[in-house]
């Protein structure tokens, strides 16, 4: 057997987040008789770093502090990376594509890939630090990444148009564990109880951290108009600083009279167990990449309400529903119709859903097409020829 590839992953932290649950799965479905992964974490936040450290992958951290521009931070990144001597550097997100892609280019030879979890920056939503982070990221985009892996398609469109390099952009979609992720009739019954929830009574989730590109008021206020018709429904809420010590997210459920009707979760580390307690899951994002939530959902068979921002539309396809984003009386309807429809046909809808995920996308596929960009990058490096990646993932839509 040759020598294991050495991949450095770079990420802004290990807390709560989409991007950050992908690193995870990726790097506990990589093969680790072929690839030596290991992780940098920019900020010393390891929220859902266990399953790492229990599978044996090395995690380090560079010890800077969220919002502060810390060049000693960068030094000991770079340090790491050229004791480490990575063959790829994978970053992860804005941030770490900067800071990441600079100090493997200062202290290695590596082929650097950055990564793009994001897709719209919405104006007086996203700090000036980030807009800045992009902007120069577009200009370094020419020079610092040998390729540049979007999650979704919508993402590789609008960072387009900011001025990165399209030509070293490419599509890899996010992938869910669909044997993790499934129905589960036990898990049902425990988590309703848990949340005195009728076995008989809807129940809708929205399964997001606290942030203003979830729009949580707006769900509230479609949550309110789906109570007025359906007054037995409930309503869940899980995920980071999604719970009573939450001042303005309380005020907006006391002001909406929903006090009796919501149950607030925090975060979870049963997520698997919320979802199949549940009959629609809702997204109420204004802006999203590729959002983990819902594919998730989908998995374990259940039905989705979703706003059309990032590939949300093109992942529900036909198996859910999809409003405009920040019309919570589009979303209201939306989940009245699923609500409607009844419990055969919605539990119909949600096989169909579970099925879409299995075939288009399965995390193992997703891990191989990861695998298979490294080993192209290796491969290239080895040889000293061009070598062709298209295959590995794709610059257009993937099809419904």
């Amino acid at each position: 057997m040759g020598q294991k590839v050495r991949i450095v992953h770079i990420i802004n932290s290990l807390t709560f987040g989409g991007a950050e649950a992908m690193l995870c799965s990726l790097l506990l479905r990589t093969d680790r008789d072929r690839f030596e992964p290991s992780v940098a974490a920019l900020i010393d936040d390891m929220s859902v770093a266990a399953p790492l450290a229990a599978a044996g992958i090395p995690v380090f951290t560079a010890g800077m502090k969220p919002g502060v521009a810390d060049p000693r931070g960068m030094v000991r990144l770079a340090l790491h990376l050229g004791r480490k001597k990575p063959a790829i550097v994978q970053t992860w997100m804005d941030h770490s594509n900067l800071i990441g892609g600079v100090a493997a280019r200062a202290a290695t030879t590596a082929k650097v890939v950055w990564g793009i979890h994001h897709s719209n920056h919405v104006k007086g939503v996203a700090k000036r630090t980030t807009l800045l982070t992009v902007a120069a990221c577009a200009t370094l985009s020419r020079r610092v990444p040998t390729r540049i892996v979007c999650c979704s398609e919508h993402a590789r469109r609008v960072y387009g148009k900011n001025g990165f390099d399209g030509e070293r952009m490419m599509v890899i979609p996010n992938g869910f564990d669909v044997a993790a992720f499934s129905p589960d009739a036990g898990a049902r019954i425990l988590i309703r109880d848990e949340l005195d929830i009728a076995t008989d009574a809807i129940a809708i989730g929205l399964i997001a951290r606290y942030d203003p590109l979830k729009d949580h008021a707006g769900f509230l206020h479609a949550a309110a108009i789906v109570a007025r018709r359906f007054p037995s429904a409930r309503f869940v809420l899980c995920g980071d600083r999604v719970d009573q010590k939450n001042r303005a997210l309380m005020a907006t459920i006391e002001s909406l009279g929903l006090g009796r009707q919501c149950r607030l979760l925090g975060a979870r580390n049963d997520v698997a167990k919320i979802y199949s307690a549940l009959d629609i899951v809702a997204s109420s994002s204004i802006s999203e990449a590729f959002p983990l939530v819902v594919g998730e959902a989908m998995s374990c068979g259940v039905p989705c309400a979703v706003t059309d921002v990032g590939d949300s539309a093109m992942i529900v396809g036909d198996t859910g529903r999809v409003v405009l984003p920040g019309d919570a009386g589009a979303l209201a309807s939306a989940m009245c119709e699923l609500i409607s429809m009844g419990t055969e046909s919605r539990e119909k809808l949600g096989q169909h859903a579970r099925r879409r995920v299995r075939e288009l996308f399965d995390l193992g596929a997703v891990t191989r097409r990861y695998e298979a960009l490294y080993d192209g990058l290796v491969s290239r490096e080895v040889r000293g020829d061009a070598v062709a990646l298209e295959g590995l993932a794709t610059k257009e839509p993937i099809p419904a």
